[in-house]
């Protein structure tokens, strides 16, 4: 009898302790958010001007700008509807992406800076109707940080529907190259490069990884040139030449077009 007490005392602690964690979970991922200037600088412009941001940001809380980005997204501040009385969260998982790529001290903040990000993007994808115009850019963002944590498995799946969504966005196009690139398969990561052109042409972050790759014949464009005897020995390229800067492959986001 008495050992059926202790039983029964110990599932009610643990079903508290439970419940009690699984309601500060949210409150652990935002605790880790911060409002600094060089976390801010990264983020889009209408981030200041969501929810939790306005109140702690210089001219975030400009009624105008917040109308006019409630139009943008859908909804009203009057109303507290649409997509950008949430997109708040959205901002929050840029910055815990942000923070794991540039300022993670240690291999378990880094992770867990992803992990947190993509808790984020989920909410704002479960907050989204699917014919969202965000929300290529939504399944792209979490593509990109399950296969920072090595979950290529479950990214190739929301960077396809991503793709099916708007063929013509091409971030997730480069985000699968660049996994395939990296895990050796050139072959695939050609192919994708190569569709990716297919709908959007002019895309030229996607021109440049394909060129990289030597483009659709595996070979270099120097070496399907004829060859001609310089009359002054011209200088190796160099391997390690610096990329464009990451402005020029910044993507608009699709609400903005």
């Amino acid at each position: 009898m008495k050992r059926d007490n202790q039983c029964r005392l110990l599932r009610k602690i643990f079903t508290v302790t439970g419940t009690v964690t699984l309601l500060l979970a949210p409150l652990h991922v935002q605790a880790q958010i911060t409002y600094l200037p060089h976390e801010i600088a990264l983020l889009p412009e209408y981030c200041k001007y969501t929810q939790a941001y306005r109140e702690r940001i210089p001219g975030g809380n400009d009624p105008a700008r917040i109308q006019q980005w409630y139009a943008i997204f859908g909804g009203s501040a009057g109303s507290n509807t649409g997509l950008f009385h949430h997109m708040h969260h959205y901002c929050w998982g840029l910055t815990h992406v942000n923070n794991a790529k540039l300022w993670a001290k240690s291999a378990q903040e880094r992770n867990s800076r992803l992990e947190n990000s993509i808790a984020e993007f989920d909410y704002v994808i479960g907050h989204s109707a699917p014919s969202e115009k965000m929300m290529p850019e939504f399944l792209t963002k979490k593509g990109e940080s399950l296969i920072a944590l090595g979950r290529a498995q479950f990214a190739i799946p929301e960077l396809e529907r991503a793709i099916t969504l708007k063929p013509d966005y091409w971030p997730p196009y480069a985000a699968m190259s660049d996994h395939y690139k990296q895990t050796g398969n050139i072959k695939m990561a050609r192919e994708v490069l190569e569709r990716g052109l297919s709908s959007s042409p002019d895309a030229r972050a996607l021109t440049r990884r394909l060129s990289e790759l030597g483009g659709t014949s595996g070979k270099s464009n120097a070496a399907s040139q004829p060859s001609r005897k310089p009359a002054v020995p011209k200088q190796p390229a160099q391997e390690n030449a610096p990329l464009p800067a990451p402005q020029a492959e910044t993507p608009q986001s699709p609400a903005e077009k």
